[in-house]
């Protein structure tokens, strides 16, 4: 849930980036963080989990102007993408306002994409929040492989695996290339912006 902070015309929201492990989360942050003014960003926080490439969250505010004369903070995070780590999964999650989940096209990735996509259908509820709640872009990376021979999910597969039922946007990606990292972005963030100014004026009667 977004923070407000009256005394600072403040509010602060909360995206995660969730998805299988080595799905291309950290990669997203990284290229935002790196190819983003440092008066717009600020600094990134990582902590290494044991035995997953994937850090154990990624913390990245980002200003993005202001509603109703406050200001709008973004604070990114991934979660690890190891099922071992699903205690740490549930508390990057909380008070989250918005969701992207990172889909891994390659096809041996099928089942782990569909079984974190049931995870954080779970942790989300265990939260008392339902997937229609919570504002969610799909995001299915790693598309510039398409070229090689590594055979890949086409994407009307990875529309009936996961988007079925959610019909939520998605966006083809190359989060190393950085093909579809910022459009992602936008869409997640315009989504939870408008959402929680919904819930603000819903409060304050705008």
């Amino acid at each position: 849930m977004a923070f407000i902070d009256l005394s600072k015309n403040q509010i602060q929201a909360k995206i995660v980036y969730y998805g299988p492990g080595r799905g291309g989360k950290t990669t997203n942050l990284l290229y935002v963080h790196e190819s983003m003014s440092k008066q717009v960003c600020g600094k990134m926080v990582t902590v290494d989990t044991k035995g997953d490439r994937t850090l154990f969250f990624d913390f990245l505010p980002l200003n993005i102007g202001q509603v109703l004369n406050m200001t709008i903070r973004i604070q990114l995070y991934t979660v690890p993408g190891q099922v071992m780590y699903n205690s740490t999964r549930k508390l990057v999650l909380r008070g989250v306002d918005g969701v992207v989940f990172v889909a891994d096209s390659l096809k041996v990735q099928k089942n782990k994409n569909i079984e974190s996509l049931e995870n954080l259908i779970k942790n989300l509820s265990d939260q008392g929040l339902s997937v229609g709640q919570v504002p969610l872009v799909l995001q299915y990376n790693k598309r510039d492989l398409i070229e090689s021979n590594i055979p890949l999910l086409p994407v009307a597969e990875l529309e009936c695996d996961l988007n079925e039922g959610l019909n939520v946007p998605y966006f083809e990606a190359s989060a190393v290339l950085g093909t579809g990292v910022y459009e992602t972005l936008r869409e997640i963030s315009k989504r939870t912006v408008r959402n929680i100014i919904q819930k603000v004026c819903g409060q304050i009667g705008c």
